[in-house]
């Protein structure tokens, strides 16, 4: 069996092989069936509480905060379908609707070996954004679509991957 600290250092993580999935709960299973080229917004930060101790000025402690997490923008994204776009309109008629979405990335290669899986709680749809209409292509495109999400967590691979 190969040891996963040399296959990263022999193909290491890259940013163009990778697929998103949402799911919304009592809507549709799969509503993103799309593909996207650009995939960005997986962040999280914590806010840091500095206390100083009476009378020690010459030292301070730092305690860990609350969590924030970013906005996931994909962009450039062709479809077949107008789940998207269903699922922002019934955000509009269900305000309390959200779903969860999971950005897996890929190895290189035509084997697609999943190297990665980042699972984003409690989605909303922030931004959908159409491109400029072109009659020459046959899908439904989109240009921007933005979700907000409320936590974020790598879901861990069975076998020892990342």
């Amino acid at each position: 069996m190969a040891n996963t600290q040399d296959e990263t250092v022999i193909a290491p993580f890259t940013a163009f092989a990778f697929a998103v999935e949402i799911e919304i709960p009592d809507v549709v299973t799969k509503a993103c069936s799309a593909a996207f080229s650009e995939c960005d917004g997986l962040e999280m930060t914590m806010d840091v509480k500095t206390i100083r101790e009476g009378g020690n000025n010459g030292r301070q402690l730092r305690l860990t905060g609350a969590l924030n997490f970013g906005q996931l923008t994909l962009k450039r994204g062709m479809t077949a379908s107008f789940d998207l776009w269903d699922w922002f309109e019934e955000v509009q008629r269900r305000p309390r609707l959200r779903a969860n979405a999971e950005v897996i990335v890929f190895a290189p290669g035509p084997a697609q070996k999943e190297r990665a899986r980042f699972v984003l709680s409690r989605c909303l749809p922030v931004k959908l954004k159409a491109p400029p209409l072109n009659a020459k292509d046959g899908m439904v495109a989109i240009e921007e679509l933005q979700i907000a999400y409320e936590s974020l967590t790598r879901k861990r691979l069975s076998g020892g991957g990342a």
